[in-house]
């Protein structure tokens, strides 16, 4: 392995490891706190640990049911999936951060962020699980976004909802919404609805925090007004590897014949557009909007 691809290579995977231990300061403290269910494979691994700790307490069994087993067990298919189907190198990075999360949740000293803070204080934090919900929601969205940017993903349903939406073309937002669902109804029904229903808003905060750092899923649609719209379109294709279709207009104002350069292209991107474009041509006149859906031909950039 050469010199600059081994930095490249440690530091992506310090990047993991980090990612992967803010997920189990989440789960472990403010998820544990107010008794809440993160989405996927890793609530469904909570909640099993959660019925099984609950058997063996009821059975008089002095035994602490760990959570790396469960959730390792529970990833495997997924993560057999996404091997054969989405990108080797793409699952084993997300394969080590799913062993990494899971082996820091079983090790994190539980009580060393209690120690910390007042007892009076600590016991009105753990009495609000909407606090919990707001602040988890936060550490973990946080994880999986550094997670996404190091190609490499949190697992479970994850690789499935991949899997579905760019091999077979179908929609995974109501098969995510059904699984999570049916934890949340689970959950709530063996240890009550408080927490099931709390976990609702963890799942938010951490989606608008993915939302915001992380982009590469969002595209966005480009209308530029300029005079060298051949050459911007090139810029583009070069940049992003998008097209464009160029529309002849004339200024209302001026009377001047312009180009409009339309294309829609991943939100990442448009900052690099931006300036690219108005060096091209200094006077050029970009407008934005968000595009919700794409039909028809798209370049997404493949997974290695």
């Amino acid at each position: 392995m050469a010199k600059r691809d081994f930095r490249v290579f440690a530091k992506r995977y310090g990047v993991l490891a980090f990612a992967s231990l803010a997920c189990a300061f989440s789960y472990t403290t403010f998820v544990d706190w107010g008794g809440l269910y993160p989405g996927g494979a890793t609530g469904l691994s909570i909640f099993l640990q959660r019925l099984a700790q609950r058997l063996c307490d009821v059975a008089g069994i002095d035994f602490t049911v760990p959570f790396s087993p469960i959730s390792l067990v529970l990833n495997g298919i997924p993560a057999y999936i996404g091997f054969k189907y989405i990108g080797k190198r793409f699952t084993i990075r997300s394969v080590a951060v799913i062993v990494m999360t899971s082996f820091f949740t079983d090790l994190l000293p539980k009580g060393t962020i209690e120690s910390l803070i007042p007892a009076a204080e600590l016991a009105r934090l753990k009495s609000d699980p909407f606090v919990a919900s707001i602040f988890g929601g936060i550490i973990f969205g946080f994880g999986m976004s550094l997670c996404l940017r190091c190609q490499a993903t949190t697992g479970g349903t994850d690789f499935i909802a991949i899997y579905l939406s760019e091999k077979k073309g179908k929609e995974t937002w109501n098969l995510i919404l059904a699984i999570n669902a049916c934890i949340l109804l689970s959950a709530g029904y063996e240890f009550g609805w408080r927490g099931s229903l709390y976990s609702i808003v963890y799942q938010f905060i951490s989606t608008q925090v993915v939302h915001l750092m992380y982009r590469a899923y969002q595209n966005q649609t480009l209308f530029i007004v300029t005079s060298r719209p051949k050459k911007i379109s090139e810029a583009i294709h070069r940049l992003s590897h998008h097209g464009a279709t160029i529309i002849e207009a004339r200024g209302s104002y001026s009377d001047e014949k312009k180009g409009i350069v339309y294309s829609v292209v991943a939100a990442d991107d448009t900052a690099k557009i931006y300036a690219l474009c108005k060096t091209i041509d200094p006077g050029a006149f970009i407008g934005t909007m968000n595009a919700s859906r794409v039909i028809g031909r798209f370049y997404m950039r493949p997974r290695d």
